[in-house]
């Protein structure tokens, strides 16, 4: 049993029409395979990211944030420095 909101339950409701399922059907057929791989990712730690996540994190990659003076402070103190 799980308790939705009135969107929640027409979205899963559309969802499984599109896929000629029952609603207890769908939600199986959706989430049983993603807790798997969420199992899965989580034994072999790593980290899964959807296309949109992974492109975000490769373009966080490619331009870094300039780090301000106090962080630069910071990480000179840190590194033992005066």
């Amino acid at each position: 049993m799980v308790r939705l909101d009135q969107r929640s339950k027409a979205a899963l409701s559309k969802a499984a029409k599109l896929r000629q399922v029952s609603v207890s059907d769908y939600v199986r057929l959706v989430t049983v395979p993603q807790a798997e791989r969420e199992i899965e990712a989580q034994e072999q730690q790593t980290i899964l990211l959807s296309p949109t996540e992974q492109l975000a994190f490769w373009q966080a990659l490619q331009a870094p944030p300039q780090l301000t003076a106090a962080q630069q402070e910071l990480g000179r103190l840190m590194r033992g420095g005066k």
